[in-house]
């Protein structure tokens, strides 16, 4: 029998904090290579850990920018020696870590362009980074920059309502502020400013790559209704900005074909195209799949709420980007600190350590929990900024404990309660469509997402996000290849493996959820207004 056709395939990436990463899923979207280059463990010369240098000061996080590009040359060997057939794929795209920025000097287009196949590419760009170390999410060292920013707009909200977010210490006009107050000479000699996903798509096109709109999102420096840069924002960060952005583009945009260095070093077709890249968080969402009207929630350490959003209202919490997949829509961002960890303590402290006592006691205590209503903060929450424990009885008295059982449905009720009322004030509305997405450890627990799909309500499914940035990125190279037709990504993903459907919201949850959440907003805001003055904005990070 004659040999199955090569399988021909989109490459998807991700430059994320820890590790590069790639996967090939080939027409009918089965992921069929994977392969990563983890940074601490086979880079050990660039001394990171996590990744990462944090600074003396604790607050000044960044990464080595050639320990980047000399992952990518890695990763491409072991695919080469593997039998890799390079020629086979259509088009690539990727993933990089949001807000980090790269810093190219003068006279690295030139270099770029003119790539030589017998080298790697670290050895030719090595002398072409004005800035080493570039600044990542982590970093949380330019609060000054922040406020600058805010008081030459008008204030947090007008920042917010421009860009999409108030101004937050890893967003990257921020971070570029600082390099231009604290290092003016290596930013005169930068002629490109790129964030690690355009930096990364310019390595495979050998020409500086445009930032795209979803990932442009989070500098603190697009208008993300007209979505071009906001010269006021651009002009209170640095001098001849918009000259070292360039400008942005659709998500789907295809940028350009791949650079000959790759045809001739790697056996590339010319004709493979680059599709732009992106965060990697508008990637997760789009490896996740979500239409109009879904919401996606990451039950981990903090717990992250990604949603589809028609008509946006920015806020001072939460972040809203361009949607990465439809370039009507928009995406927002809602991070909650106090996730796992705090339901890893009530299950010790109320369930004896174990997680079937912590489900045998919601399935004994009843819907809304007979009013008891608590809030479980033991850090300091970004999503409102309350810390402490708070309970409240049906009667709006304050108690200092509950029983074991109704602690433990007064925290998840809680904890979901809080995020559909902060997810509807960033503009999202439950639709009869809606599908709810769980993942991350919680998602494992069929009593939890009983109460997700209980106070949403809406139909809660579950689904393997290993490589949801990686995935998501072969997605929009597809998706790139077709949007010229006009195609929409749903249409583009539909042969994808489907969630698996975990909870229904029971008979008549909706009317008794919607007093309570009235209820737990009310007091949310009462417990806001008796902390003392409000606490100093502490820089916040968000899991990547």
């Amino acid at each position: 029998m004659a040999e199955p056709a090569a399988r021909r395939c989109c490459l998807g990436w991700d430059f994320s904090t820890q590790q590069v990463k790639v996967v090939a899923v080939d027409a009918e979207l089965n992921v069929f290579y994977e392969d990563s280059v983890h940074f601490d463990r086979d880079l050990l010369e660039f001394g990171t850990q996590g990744g990462v240098h944090v600074h003396e000061d604790g607050l000044t996080v960044t990464s080595p920018v050639l320990m980047w590009v000399q992952a990518l040359d890695i990763i491409l060997e072991k695919m080469k020696a593997s039998g890799f057939d390079f020629s086979q794929v259509l088009a690539l795209s990727g993933a990089g870590q949001q807000h980090g920025s790269v810093y190219w000097k003068a006279g690295a287009s030139r270099v770029l362009t003119s790539l030589s196949p017998d080298l790697p590419l670290h050895e030719q760009l090595q002398a072409y980074f004005s800035i080493t170390d570039c600044p990542v999410w982590m970093d949380s060292s330019t609060t000054a920059q922040c406020r600058q920013l805010e008081a030459a707009v008008g204030g947090a909200q007008a920042l917010s309502s421009l860009t999409g977010s108030r101004a937050y210490e890893r967003f990257t006009g921020n971070q570029i502020a600082k390099i231009y107050q604290q290092n003016p000479e290596a930013y005169s000699h930068t002629e490109r400013i790129s964030l690690v996903s355009s930096f990364a798509a310019s390595l495979f096109l050998g020409s500086y790559s445009p930032i795209d709109h979803s990932d442009g999102s989070g500098m603190n420096l697009l208008r993300i209704h007209d979505k071009v840069w906001s010269r006021a924002c651009l002009a209170a960060c640095a001098p001849h900005l918009e000259e070292k952005l360039g400008p942005a583009v659709p998500s789907c945009s295809v940028v350009g074909s791949i650079s000959s260095y790759y045809v001739g070093r790697y056996g590339f077709s010319p004709g493979c195209k680059v599709v732009a890249f992106t965060g990697d968080n508008p990637a997760s969402l789009a490896g996740m799949r979500l239409e109009e009207g879904d919401i996606a929630v990451s039950l981990g350490t903090s717990d992250t709420l990604f949603l589809w959003l028609q008509e946006p209202t920015p806020a001072l919490e939460g972040h809203i980007f361009c949607s990465p997949v439809d370039p009507q829509h928009y995406m927002a961002l809602l991070c909650f600190k106090n996730g796992s960890l705090m339901r890893e303590k009530i299950r010790d402290e109320s369930a004896s350590h174990s997680w079937s006592e912590f489900s045998k006691a919601l399935q004994s205590t009843e819907m809304g929990n007979s009013g008891n209503l608590g809030f479980y903060f033991d850090v300091m929450e970004i999503t409102p900024e309350i810390i402490g424990r708070h309970r409240f009885t049906a009667e709006n008295r304050e108690v200092s404990a509950f029983p074991g059982d109704v602690e433990i449905r007064a925290l998840i009720e809680g904890q979901f309660m809080a995020k559909k009322i902060h997810a509807e004030g960033l503009g999202y509305r439950v639709m009869p469509k809606t599908k709810i997405l769980a993942t991350g450890g919680a998602s494992h627990n069929r009593d939890i997402l009983q109460v997700l799909a209980d106070v949403f309500g809406a139909p809660v499914y579950v689904i393997d996000t290993t490589n949801s940035a990686c995935v998501g990125s072969a997605y929009r190279a597809f998706h790139g290849l077709a949007a010229g037709t006009g195609m929409p990504f749903s249409e583009v993903v539909k042969l994808a493996p489907n969630p698996r459907l975990a909870a229904t919201p029971t008979p008549g949850a909706s009317q008794i959820y919607e007093a309570l959440l009235q209820r737990y907003a009310k007091l949310e805001q009462r417990i806001l207004t008796q902390t003392r003055e409000p606490p100093e904005r502490i820089p916040q990070a968000e899991a990547h």
